[in-house]
């Protein structure tokens, strides 16, 4: 069970697209939200914030609702607007257990591949020997080329 205060994040969200630093997508299907993700121009992760690489966050789909395609449709509007914004790579992140496993498969089926830094936590590569949890913040940082 995920418990965050609702209210203060979607201010916090709401208040970085007003000044431009992230956009947030939303699907709806008969009026209903069925999907959100988010677009980020300066994400924490130091090699996307150093190229000036936009990441996708926070992908998600009603459980009811996916595999319908509504996921793929979120992504490419996120990839549209960095295209449109004359940028040409963008960056994504997965998480590492079995419940991102569709997230897994649709990265790959979409042409997102590693960037090459191996394992992060909390957008910090991992070295080796390192004792990570496994939890939301392990996470496999991904890249694609538009």
């Amino acid at each position: 069970l995920d418990v965050f205060p609702v209210l203060h994040l979607a201010q916090k969200c709401l208040a970085e697209q007003a000044a431009k630093r992230r956009e947030i997508f939303v699907a709806s299907s008969s009026g209903m939200l069925v999907g959100y993700v988010q677009l980020t121009w300066l994400p924490l992760y130091a090699p996307y914030r150093r190229l000036k690489i936009p990441e996708i966050q926070d992908l998600n789909v009603v459980p009811e609702q996916r595999r319908q395609g509504i996921g793929t449709r979120l992504v490419e509007a996120c990839e549209t607007l960095v295209r449109q914004t004359g940028k040409f790579e963008i960056g994504i992140s997965v998480g590492l257990y079995a419940r991102y496993g569709a997230a897994q498969n649709l990265y790959v089926k979409m042409g997102y591949i590693p960037d090459g830094a191996g394992v992060c936590y909390d957008d910090t590569p991992v070295r080796m020997g390192d004792l990570r949890p496994v939890d939301d913040l392990l996470t496999l940082k991904l890249m694609k080329s538009l």
